[in-house]
């Protein structure tokens, strides 16, 4: 069970300020679990940063409890709804939470260097619900670079904006993941040995593959970490974007073969519990057999030991079982998911690849006007079934001496496809632009949540000097605008949305 750390905490337990029924119980006769129960605050104890505290609670009928919920309330003038998560005892008690009478709430969202209100409810197998109030007092937080604390507000969330999230996490090349609520303030960061560039929330912990190793890491969101090095495997690190895969998770790697260093061109489906490598897509095969069975001789596009493919996200797609992948350096690739063949290509007509007949064959045309990703990150399927992807407008850096590098822009976009691929034709169907004020060359992401709305992680703006986090509402209002100071793409390489108002844990 996490011990104390060095920032201190005061409570004060507000105990039994309701508690109230439900069912068919007849309370004349007999009373509930909740008002069978006394429930004490014996102790609240600093978890590993100001974020995150665990509440004792010494507890009678802990046998009859079902689940623990807790809702910090928000801030004053705050937007943003209350961090909320609510815990089964199971899962509590498989996590060592539960000792005899002892009840431990860990709590991860609060406020740093504030009196935080956060009310506690504990429900009964009758349906009965005790309530409490707990007040946690923080410390503030001491951002070690200074970046993450104070963003520029240049455009800030307003009450009456259709924005449906409130919480994002950036990955972060200098902590963990951080995430922010839509107000600008730090809801949640732990101490980090690595990156967390390589970052996926899976069942409400951080999976994070190591920069440098071929291992990876889980940090729960109470501040514990867990280290998984996977054995039997021919790789030596991870590199840019965990996505949501078929069964598992999809990383990118870097490997080695005969000795030569294959650089960002595989792509694997990996058990984000255990890091078991459950499926592998080499894209140096893959395009290599599409060429040659279409009479191209590869070896002049598929070059080992150069960085000639620079996968940077990829993203299935159930409708057909396929994986879509974004090739920095030349297009986006739809690829069947069980043999890798070829279904479509999207990119810059005007770059190396298209000069091989039998990747040409496979491209989607567009009509005049419309945006080819161009240096592209962070692709996924949108609600509507259309390819959404960052389009960052920067040409290749790897190609030939003396092949054309494609087209640069002057601005980025956020570019939205509907993809007709019997037909092979792409259409632009959304397109922000941001005013063209924002140009960020590399890095960089977009995504969608349920019902429409969209954050922006423009990683590089600015010249390489500004992060901007941007939401937009889903009629492409923007909502916030927060600026950070950033070194390259160390700041907000990439960015997602997170339900931090309904956390649910499972066992």
């Amino acid at each position: 069970m996490p011990g104390t750390s060095r920032f201190s905490f005061k409570s004060i337990a507000l105990l039994l300020v309701a508690a109230s029924l439900a069912g068919c119980h007849d309370s004349a006769n007999e009373p509930t679990g909740a008002e069978d129960a006394i429930v004490l605050v014996t102790a609240v104890r600093a978890g590993v940063t100001p974020f995150i505290a665990f509440v004792d609670l010494d507890a009678t009928n802990t046998g009859s409890m079902t689940d623990v919920r807790f809702s910090i309330v928000p801030r004053q003038n705050s937007v943003s709804r209350a961090v909320t998560a609510n815990y089964p005892m199971s899962y509590l008690q498989r996590r060592g939470y539960v000792s005899s009478d002892v009840v431990t709430l860990p709590v991860f969202g609060l406020y740093a260097g504030f009196s935080n209100q956060v009310d506690v409810s504990m429900r009964y197998d009758d349906g009965s619900v005790m309530n409490m109030r707990v007040e946690i007092l923080t410390e503030p937080y001491d951002d070690p670079g200074g970046i993450y604390a104070s963003p520029n507000i240049r455009r800030a969330r307003t009450p009456a904006d259709g924005l449906d999230f409130h919480y994002f996490y950036m990955q972060s090349a200098i902590s963990s993941p951080v995430i922010v609520d839509t107000d600008g303030e730090i809801r949640w960061v732990v101490p980090a040995p690595a990156s967390s560039f390589s970052t996926l929330l899976h069942e409400n912990g951080f999976v994070i593959g190591d920069p440098a190793l071929p291992k990876l890491r889980r940090i729960e969101l109470d501040g514990t970490t867990v280290d998984l090095t996977p054995a039997g495997y021919d790789f030596t690190r991870f590199h840019h974007t965990l996505d949501p895969g078929k069964v598992g998770m999809l990383a990118q790697l870097d490997t080695t073969l005969n000795g030569v260093q294959i650089i960002e061109s595989t792509l694997v489906e990996m058990d984000p519990e255990t890091g078991v490598i459950l499926k592998q897509w080499e894209f140096g095969d893959i395009l290599s057999r599409h060429m040659s069975s279409r009479g191209d001789d590869p070896g002049a596009f598929v070059r080992p030991g150069i960085d000639w493919f620079h996968t940077n996200a990829a993203a299935y797609d159930p409708r057909d079982d396929t994986l879509v992948v974004s090739s920095r350096e030349n297009f986006v690739i739809k690829v069947r998911y069980s043999d890798g063949a070829v279904v479509w290509i999207l990119g810059d007509p005007t770059k190396y690849w298209y000069t091989f007949p039998s990747l040409a064959a496979m491209s989607l045309t567009m009509n005049e006007g419309h945006f080819y990703p161009i240096g592209q990150h962070a692709v996924s399927i949108s609600q509507d079934g259309h390819l959404l992807l960052f389009n960052n407008g920067f040409a290749s850096l790897n190609q030939p001496a003396g092949t054309s590098r494609g087209e640069n822009r002057t601005h980025s976009v956020i570019s939205a496809y509907d993809i007709d691929a019997a037909n092979l034709r792409a259409r632009e169907v959304v397109r922000f632009d941001y005013g063209q004020s924002i140009y960020s060359d590399i890095c960089s992401s977009a995504y969608e949540t349920a019902n429409g709305s969209q954050l922006i992680s423009y990683a590089v703006a600015d010249a390489r000097t500004h992060a901007r986090l941007v939401g937009l509402d889903p009629s492409r209002q923007v909502s916030f605008d927060f600026e950070y100071p950033t070194l390259s793409c160390n700041t907000s390489w990439n960015a997602r949305p997170i339900a931090f108002e309904s956390m649910q844990f499972v066992e």
